[in-house]
C-alpha cells in the first residue's frame, strides 16, 4: 500500500520553478504507487496568524474561517510532506510562511512524518540555500517525530520555466519516486 504524500507548493507563480519541482516530485510519487496530491498555496484562501492564543491557549477553534483547516487535516493525515519555495532574500517565500505560522492550532498532531524540501534560488550557491533551509528545520524541530528525509536544490534559476532543462526536474521526479 503506498503513502499519502502531501505537496505544500509555496511558489508565488504557478509554473513557475519550485511549483515546477513539485510537479516533478508529484508524478514520481504517483508513479510508485503513492497517493500523491499538490496543494498550490496561493490559490487558498489563508489569513495570518494573529497570535490571539484562542486555538493554542483556549482550545478553541481558531478565529479564522478560511481554507487552513483543511489544510491542516490533509498535513495531519498525509504520511509524508513535502514543502517547496523559492528563496526571497534567502527567506522561504511568504506564502509558506504564513502557512506554518497558522499550524500552531494543531501543530502537535502534525507527527511522525517523513518531511521533503524542495528550494529553488536565482543564486547557484548551496550555502545561500541552505539559509532557506534553517527556517525549514526549526519548524521541523517542533513537529514530534519529523524526519527529514531529503531536499531538491534547483539553484541558479530565475524564470519561469528555466528549471526544466536544470537537472533538479530528474532529482525532484526520483525523490518522489522513492518516498
Amino acid at each position: 500500500m503506498g503513502k499519502k504524500v502531501l505537496i505544500l507548493s509555496g511558489s508565488p507563480r504557478k509554473g513557475g520553478n519550485s511549483d515546477t519541482l513539485c510537479d516533478q516530485f508529484l508524478l514520481g510519487a504517483a508513479d510508485a504507487g503513492n497517493e500523491a496530491e499538490k496543494i498550490f498555496i496561493r490559490d487558498k484562501n489563508i489569513k495570518y496568524c494573529l497570535a490571539c492564543g484562542t486555538c493554542y491557549a483556549k482550545k478553541e477553534a481558531c478565529v479564522h474561517h478560511d481554507d487552513m483547516t483543511g489544510i491542516i487535516e490533509k498535513m495531519i493525515n498525509a504520511d509524508v510532506i513535502v514543502m517547496a519555495t523559492p528563496a526571497y532574500f534567502y527567506a522561504m517565500s511568504g506564502q509558506m510562511k504564513v502557512l506554518i505560522d497558522r499550524t500552531i492550532a494543531r501543530f502537535l498532531e502534525i507527527r511522525d512524518k517523513d518531511m521533503y524540501f524542495i528550494l529553488t534560488a536565482h543564486n547557484d550557491e548551496k550555502a545561500s540555500a541552505e539559509r532557506v533551509m534553517e527556517g525549514f528545520k526549526g519548524y521541523m524541530a517542533c513537529l514530534p517525530g519529523a524526519k527529514e528525509k531529503g531536499v531538491v536544490y534547483g539553484l541558479g534559476v530565475f524564470d519561469a520555466g528555466e528549471i526544466k532543462t536544470h537537472p533538479a526536474m530528474q532529482e525532484a521526479y526520483e525523490t518522489g519516486k522513492s518516498v
